[in-house]
């Protein structure tokens, strides 16, 4: 059966990539940009260094700054109604995944109008918004090359998953120097999100051999390099290598699903308001572990090609240094339990039930090896808080 693949009209990848983008823009045909991300990429000096490569373009830009760590549907209110207001050809989405997936909203509602939920999913959104260039300052969430966005409903904390073409940037610009600034922390929590999206895509139920070949490659890369541009920021190769892996991992996903451990995250974020790459580290080793024996051998692959197992080990080895490397690496990358983080014992356990459900709803569980119900959900979800 044939597998259709979906990715980026243009990509640039590398040292300056981001510097293209009047040049994009120009092979678009477009010249009335927004440019959308965060005041931290504003104090950085990231939004007026687009800026000033578009000057050079004879490309004027106004900022939208407002986008905020895990959007919801309220904090992208001002976005849409600049766009709806305005007169843009294009949005230009600059900063991490949270920036990304408010600009792929803001896109879609600023030209169709409505509400985020209108979108949810299982509805696919492959009618077109306005053309989005995404260049990313992180290495985690590929989200510059998925057909995903992610927008909280504040009204009952649910995480929506949104899916379809629509959301799929037009062009991403991938350039490492850009990660460079990039804290420890906010290191580590992203470099464990390509490689959960490498490691499901590679798991997944939909997984096809073009995912596959995306997913092993950004194993590769993500494997050796992510303690290292943890412990040393300024290491280039490691940085080079992290962001090459996380938009292959970025395009891995988009083309075979994210499982259970994403399904999962979610609504951790949402009621917590945990980092979504930190929820994730947080359910990864206990998920994979549930989750062997449905595909063993796959991930015993996993386990070659981040490079925990060697070649000569049979399966049994390799999956067991899979598990022992998950959990050591959430120590050494400092990944706190729930508890640690701050979320509370009682409330936690009351919204077990509810949180099993949406993870559920999202649809991605039922891409996972082995697919739970809600009680085995609810277990694992307990099994977190038995970790502290």
């Amino acid at each position: 059966m044939p597998v259709q693949v979906i990715l980026p009209r243009i990509m640039h990848v590398g040292a300056d990539a981001s510097h293209k983008v009047g040049e994009v823009l120009a092979q678009l045909g477009c010249s009335r940009p927004l440019l959308v991300t965060d005041k931290i990429m504003v104090k950085l000096g990231y939004a007026s260094a687009i800026q000033d490569v578009l000057a050079q373009s004879g490309i004027s830009c106004e900022v939208f700054d407002d986008t905020v760590p895990e959007p919801t549907d309220t904090s992208i209110t001002a976005g849409v109604e600049k766009v709806r207001s305005g007169n843009y050809d294009s949005v230009i989405a600059l900063g991490g995944g949270s920036p990304i997936d408010s600009a792929k909203a803001i896109a879609i509602l600023g030209k169709h109008g409505g509400v985020m939920r209108d979108y949810k999913f299982p509805r696919q959104v492959n009618e077109a918004g306005l053309p989005i260039i995404a260049i990313p300052t992180t290495a985690g969430t590929g989200s510059e090359c998925t057909r995903f966005t992610i927008i909280t409903d504040e009204a009952n904390d649910e995480k929506m998953l949104c899916s379809g073409l629509g959301f799929m940037p037009i062009a991403a610009l991938v350039d490492y120097n850009l990660t460079i600034s990039v804290p420890a922390r906010t290191t580590a929590d992203t470099g464990i999100d390509a490689l959960t999206h490498a490691m499901e895509a590679y798991v997944s139920q939909k997984a096809s051999p073009y995912s596959d070949s995306q997913a092993v490659a950004a194993m590769r890369l993500i494997g050796p390099n992510l303690r290292r541009a943890y412990h040393d920021g300024s290491d280039q190769t490691a940085r080079e290598a992290m962001m090459l892996g996380s938009t292959l991992a970025g395009i891995a996903f988009s083309n075979a699903s994210v499982a259970l451990v994403h399904g999962m995250s979610r609504p951790i974020g949402a009621f917590f308001h945990v980092p979504h790459g930190l929820s994730n580290a947080m359910l990864l080793p206990a998920v994979t572990q549930w989750s062997l024996p449905a595909a063993h051998s796959r991930y015993a692959d996993c386990a070659r090609f981040i490079g925990t197992a060697d070649a000569h080990d049979d399966d049994d080895t390799a999956t067991k240094k899979l598990i022992a490397f998950l959990y050591e690496i959430n120590d050494e990358l400092q990944v706190p339990t729930l508890e640690a983080f701050g979320a509370e014992h009682e409330r936690f356990f009351s919204l077990l039930p509810t949180m099993a459900e949406q993870a559920l709803a999202s649809g991605s569980p039922g891409n996972n090896p082995r697919v739970p119900n809600a009680d085995e959900i609810i277990d694992i979800y307990r099994s977190l808080w038995a970790q502290n």
